[in-house]
């Protein structure tokens, strides 16, 4: 039995409020620090959660809530820029289909659940340093606040303070020269309301998926080669980068109706795609690291929120069940780095595929289809990902 009975967790997004409660319901107090003044400053892109999320959600009762906030997604559909469809990867057999939402809806949903559950969330808590000492570990915030407690857990994303304070060596993010983009189109173009399409088009990728209110969601991924924040992104103008991606889809069925019908306010744009190099340290004596703080794979995997869910429940179960702070830590590090530097190896692969030109991207339209007979068969591909479980009754040893 664990020695752990009270911890901090820095970051209020995704894994943040899933930590807390699984923490809960592993007999350890937890509150939840958020750098952000409220829960609207969490914006982001679309996402899906996977099977595998919503079963890890299941455990601390926040998947019904994520289900009625998200869309069931039952197939992914490959298609050209012509509008011909080239694959097809449907649902696994047996398993409840993803859930796509936008990513301030799902940190929404999942902070309500934590709320309704006695969790505190303390908002405006800007992480600034962290003292570790035999006994506890002190957060030191930005408004000169300070909270003490057995252990600290750094759920505060892809460019984490915690991370920084674990190993002030530890590496950053790396952009891929792919820049982000979202949005709502006003119309609604012929779709299945089941299915999230793929397009690889002449100069460039694009998803979208029919929303029920009658308007079509969707995302794209540009090639580009000059690095960019979220930041460098925003000083230019929406109506500046609506005009280049109208441009770039303007052979693309359905791009060219879809971004003809985008307005310049609803436009969301996010820097160029980044994910997280592997991070030699997890842990400290009193620190860890969960979430995309420890491993980002980047929005290609659709595995991002699910792999942030399982590492918050997993690492609660050793903390619950290992009798000291840093051997637990340790074990959880061997239960989850193998698993999500898989899937972020996968998903390395379908980013090359985004930034193909206009003849390899020919080439994949016609060998796609046999590729998803043989060695892309979407059992092959993704039932270790989707089909995995977490049996919270078992015991972990260290």
């Amino acid at each position: 039995m664990t020695h752990v009975r009270t911890a901090l967790v820095i970051g209020g997004g995704v894994a943040g409020p899933v930590m807390a409660l699984a923490l809960r319901k592993a007999g350890i107090d937890a509150e939840v620090y958020e750098a952000y003044s409220s829960a609207a400053d969490t914006i982001g892109g679309m996402l899906t959660v996977a099977p595998n999320g919503l079963e890890a959600l299941a455990l601390v009762g926040a998947d019904e809530a994520v289900r009625l906030a998200g869309q069931p997604m039952s197939s992914m559909i490959m298609a050209d820029g012509r509008g011909r469809q080239i694959g097809e990867f449907p649902g696994l057999d047996g398993l409840p289909p993803s859930r796509a939402l936008w990513r301030f809806d799902l940190c929404r949903v999942l902070r309500e659940c934590a709320v309704a559950a006695g969790v505190q969330i303390h908002s405006g808590k800007r992480l600034v340093d962290a003292e570790e000492s035999a006994e506890a570990v002190t957060a030191h915030f930005a408004d000169g606040s300070f909270a003490t407690a057995d252990v600290l857990i750094g759920t505060d994303g892809i460019r984490s303070r915690v991370r920084t304070l674990i190993d002030p060596n530890a590496p950053g993010p790396r952009q891929i020269p792919l820049l982000n983009f979202g949005a709502m189109s006003s119309i609604s173009v012929p779709a299945r309301p089941d299915a999230m399409y793929f397009v690889f088009g002449k100069k460039g990728f694009l998803g979208y998926w029919n929303q029920p209110d009658g308007r079509t969601g969707w995302f794209s991924n540009l090639p580009d080669d000059t690095p960019m924040t979220i930041a460098q992104a925003r000083e230019q103008s929406a109506e500046v980068w609506l005009g280049r991606l109208r441009a770039v889809y303007a052979d693309d069925v359905p791009g060219r109706e879809l971004l003809a019908h985008t307005e310049p306010e609803d436009l969301l744009s996010f820097g160029s795609m980044e994910i997280m190099p592997k991070v030699p340290r997890w842990h400290s004596r009193r620190m860890v690291l969960v979430g995309d703080s420890a491993h980002a794979p980047s929005s290609s995997s659709g595995q991002g929120a699910s792999l942030a869910v399982e590492s918050a429940i997993q690492l609660a179960q050793c903390l619950r069940d290992v009798p000291d702070a840093p051997s637990a830590f340790a074990r959880y590090e061997a239960l989850r780095r193998p698993r999500v530097e898989k899937v972020a190896a996968r998903a390395a692969k379908t980013n090359s595929g985004k930034a193909l030109g206009p003849i390899a991207t020919t080439m994949m339209s016609l060998l796609m289809p046999l590729a998803l007979k043989t060695v892309m068969k979407p059992e092959k591909t993704l039932g270790a990902e989707q089909r995995f479980r977490i049996d919270w009754d078992e015991t972990i040893n260290a």
